[in-house]
């Protein structure tokens, strides 16, 4: 395939009468480089193969992160990270520790990822609630927006059922995407007093 001004693309097509010959070109050198040869594709085949490779790629990032990557909150905007990876060295080997940044200016959280959960269990043991320069830190095991969103609707059914079970005055209304309770006052119907009936002679 070219170009308007007759400049080769780098690729075209070819028609075999066998796949097994298509495939024996795969690899093989043309001009002192190496073509790859593959099946042609539609543009929404080929977007659909993209895709799944794509989640594929970050299932098995999500898995070898699973109970290993720290979620660290509260920090002091001094922590840099080098700081926070001194800090948590000593509970394991860090395989990487990131302070959250805009524009250069700490964000106030991060992540610290271990070799192994058992190390990443110490460490949240161990360091959540300690004061580093002038905070007190929050560490718990880093969750996915999935399992963050079942874990708060979760709570606000065990509270619903619990509201249930011991009425209160105070009713409590839940947003599940932003994570908090906003309180409210149950309305109440104002009294009717009864009025003594005149009777006119």
């Amino acid at each position: 395939m070219i170009d308007n001004t007759g400049r080769s693309k780098g690729f075209g097509f070819v028609n075999f009468e066998k796949h097994q010959d298509a495939q024996k070109m795969d690899g093989s050198e043309i001009n002192d480089r190496t073509v790859f040869v593959g099946r042609a594709q539609k543009r929404m085949e080929r977007q659909n193969e993209l895709k799944r490779k794509f989640e594929q790629i970050k299932q098995e990032r999500m898995n070898r992160y699973q109970g290993v990557n720290l979620y660290v909150k509260n920090l002091d905007d001094g922590i840099d990270d080098e700081h926070l990876r001194k800090e948590f060295s000593p509970y394991g080997t860090i395989t990487s520790a990131k302070v959250m940044t805009d524009g250069g200016h700490s964000k106030g959280f991060g992540f610290v990822c271990f070799s192994s959960p058992e190390e990443a269990t110490k460490a949240v043991t161990e360091m959540n609630g300690r004061i580093i320069s002038t905070k007190p830190l929050y560490v718990a095991l880093a969750q996915r927006k999935e399992e963050r969103k079942a874990i708060l609707t979760n709570q606000y059914m065990q509270r619903l059922a619990s509201m249930r079970a011991f009425p209160g005055p105070l009713l409590c209304s839940f947003h599940p995407s932003a994570g908090y309770f906003l309180p409210s006052i149950p309305q109440v119907r104002p009294l009717r007093i009864p009025f003594p009936l005149k009777i006119h002679k």
